[in-house]
């Protein structure tokens, strides 16, 4: 994967297998990121496949829509929340792909927008009780501090019931209780879901206590 004249990643294999945590890690500027791009869809690589076995047969997402449809959610290093919806609004966009109901009965809440919004508030609340962010449901997410703004962000990932979860340093910035807090809803994520993660992270204790797996990335090449 090149941007003009600077390659962000050469030759870089690993695999992924079901229901462990992979963690990626490296300096600053050596790729991470850009993988987790590559593969949920918003890069397209100048050269290689991402595979991704979906219910027995191999899929190739072309696209973030095509990898959310495929079942790979993702988060962000820099928090993409809607600032000034709540919390509860922030994650059931988690289960857009999930609505089928038009514009026009969303609007008018009736029929199947009804009982579709009925039956994805279910499955929000779900999150959110797993989350421990009750309190703060009806919070805008801009007012929150940091911390609960990765939960939230965390909590619209989990909403789209993912099999695969890409986490992009879900706790830089953290203290170290919201740091446990993270990282115990990770491995619960992991264990009770049975969703398979990759994660980037710069706390090596962290990568150490959680992770099956380590893969390393210098200057866009794997060299562990």
């Amino acid at each position: 994967l090149s941007f003009g004249g600077v390659t962000a990643l050469t030759d870089v294999s690993l695999d992924v297998r079901e229901r462990e945590i992979c963690a990626v890690i490296g300096p600053n500027g050596a790729g991470k990121s850009s993988l987790l791009n590559v593969i949920n869809g918003v890069y397209r690589p100048d050269s290689g496949v991402v595979r991704f076995l979906f219910k027995g047969v191999e899929r190739r997402p072309a696209s973030p829509q095509a990898a959310a449809r495929l079942g790979i959610a993702r988060t962000f290093q820099n928090i993409a929340l809607f600032k000034g919806m709540s919390a509860l609004d922030n994650i059931m966009t988690g289960r857009y792909l999930k609505m089928r109901a038009s514009l026009l009965e969303q609007a008018v809440y009736w029929g199947r927008g009804q009982w579709e919004e009925i039956r994805h508030r279910r499955k929000v609340e779900e999150v959110i009780k797993f989350l421990q962010i009750e309190a703060i449901r009806k919070t805008p997410v801009g007012r929150l501090p940091y911390g609960l703004q990765k939960r939230v962000e965390l909590g619209r990932a989990l909403a789209a019931e993912p099999r695969l979860l890409l986490l992009d340093e879900p706790m830089a910035g953290m203290n170290l209780e919201e740091k446990q807090d993270m990282c115990r809803f990770i491995l619960d994520v992991n264990d009770q879901m049975g969703t398979t993660i990759v994660l980037i992270e710069h706390d090596m204790g962290v990568v150490m206590d959680i992770s099956d797996r380590v893969v390393v990335l210098d200057y866009g090449r794997k060299i562990s």
